[in-house]
């Protein structure tokens, strides 16, 4: 239904103009985002996955087409749209609990209301100990979590994503992709999400998206049903479906191109 759609990208068009001339990195890209879903996205490398993640967020806009959050049209950057980067750009001289209250103090919203919440979703999600301490001090997983509590803190209405464990270890970032979906998944958000896995695009998202090479359009769109009781990260990998997903994805990248 037309009311679930929080985010409505329509025919995005994104031209970047260089002394060398000029890039289209999306052409004619539509796509809707369902209240409550998490989206995933994989390409091919350059084809424009952040640059879509950018228009989103407001912080570029398309040449041409429009996007929609809440059916109002994204007209510069909103406190509406959460941004988590790769790397959790934490202050190193500031404590825990005073990096995820930046978003707070940015927006003039530091009432004691926002921190008290903000001070429950430490507490909720296994960081409340640490709150005093300086990001050094934690692994970069628990770091990854504060990152992720900072942007939540503000209480966006979707979360943008982009390639949020690239720079974590391997084992690390499977605790880590399961940590911070089932966080989302609590606290009731949408999410889109950028990355390169794509085993970690299947077994988070409700909906792979397959864009083609640059300029990006949609190429495919896949709805992830999974028959695993428990519907985490680690678990949905163990599905019987996976493979088939995985291979079909795999192919469908034109990884050797």
């Amino acid at each position: 239904m037309v009311d679930d759609i929080i985010v409505s990208l329509r025919d995005v068009t994104k031209k970047f103009h260089t002394l060398e001339g000029e890039t289209e990195a999306i052409k004619d890209l539509s796509l809707d985002v369902r209240r409550g879903e998490f989206v995933t996205i994989v390409g091919p490398s350059g084809c424009g996955k952040t640059t879509l993640l950018s228009l989103i967020s407001g912080l570029i806009k398309p040449s041409r087409g429009e996007i929609l959050l809440n059916g109002e049209k994204i007209n510069g950057t909103s406190g509406n749209v959460g941004y988590m980067l790769q790397e959790d750009h934490l202050f190193k001289w500031r404590t825990i609990l005073q990096n995820v209250y930046i978003g707070l103090e940015i927006k003039g919203a530091m009432t004691p209301e926002n921190k008290k919440r903000t001070e429950l979703l430490l507490d909720k999600y296994g960081l409340g100990e640490f709150k005093n301490h300086y990001p050094h001090q934690l692994s970069g997983g628990m770091r990854q979590r504060v990152a992720l509590i900072r942007t939540l803190a503000v209480d966006p209405d979707i979360l943008l994503l982009d390639e949020p464990f690239a720079a974590l270890d391997y084992q690390t970032r499977l605790k880590v992709s399961d940590d911070i979906a089932a966080i989302i998944k609590r606290e009731a958000k949408t999410a889109i999400m950028v990355t390169h896995d794509i085993a970690e695009a299947i077994s988070m998202a409700d909906r792979v998206v397959v864009l083609s090479k640059r300029p990006a359009e949609v190429k495919t769109i896949h709805d992830i049903v999974l028959s695993c009781e428990e519907r985490t990260p680690i678990k949905c990998r163990e599905a019987p479906e996976f493979r088939i997903y995985f291979n079909r994805i795999w192919k469908e990248l034109d990884v050797h191109v």
